[in-house]
């Protein structure tokens, strides 16, 4: 049954940092015209840089990849020799971080009448394009709907297990 279990945690993480991505471009687009923010500038366009999570090790692989050796007190333990299980499949979930985007910059806009204008008239503007902000929400939400369609698959397979 914990097989069942483990695509469902991992379409959850999935969710979590699809969830995450729509969040940022929601920022994203709630500060397209920021100009002054607390550090100083203009706002500066987030993203959500993904990476696997190291410390979701499933237990047996934590404890097959151990230096120490466990002593067996009775001759019904595991032997100190780890058994390959064909049907262990090792998962890993997804990790998502809020940075700010390197390649984000500014753009300058001439409105002398603006109250962060230089000298010369011109603001310094977030450098967000707002099209690509909806192409990542609209990617973000797909794999969104993906990830449900994988969890309600799994509860299916689930249900039908048991009816058996």
């Amino acid at each position: 049954m914990s097989g069942m279990f483990n695509s469902i945690d991992v379409s959850a993480s999935g969710m979590t940092l699809q969830r995450r991505k729509m969040d940022v471009v929601a920022q994203n687009l709630a500060n397209v015209e920021t100009t002054r923010t607390k550090d100083g500038g203009p706002y500066q366009r987030k993203r959500v840089t993904v990476s696997e999570a190291e410390e979701s090790v499933p237990f047996q692989t934590a404890m097959t990849q151990a230096k120490t050796k466990l002593y067996r007190t009775d001759t019904r333990h595991i032997p100190s020799s780890p058994k390959n299980s064909k049907g262990m499949v090792e998962l890993s979930e997804a990790r998502g971080q809020e940075v700010d985007d390197p390649a984000s910059n500014y753009r300058l806009v001439h409105d002398p009448d603006h109250p962060d204008a230089d000298e010369n008239g011109f603001v310094k503007m977030p450098d967000i394009e707002i099209v690509s902000e909806m192409v990542d929400m609209m990617a973000a939400s797909r794999a969104y709907e993906a990830n449900t369609t994988a969890i309600l698959t799994a509860k299916e397979m689930a249900k039908n297990a048991l009816e058996i």
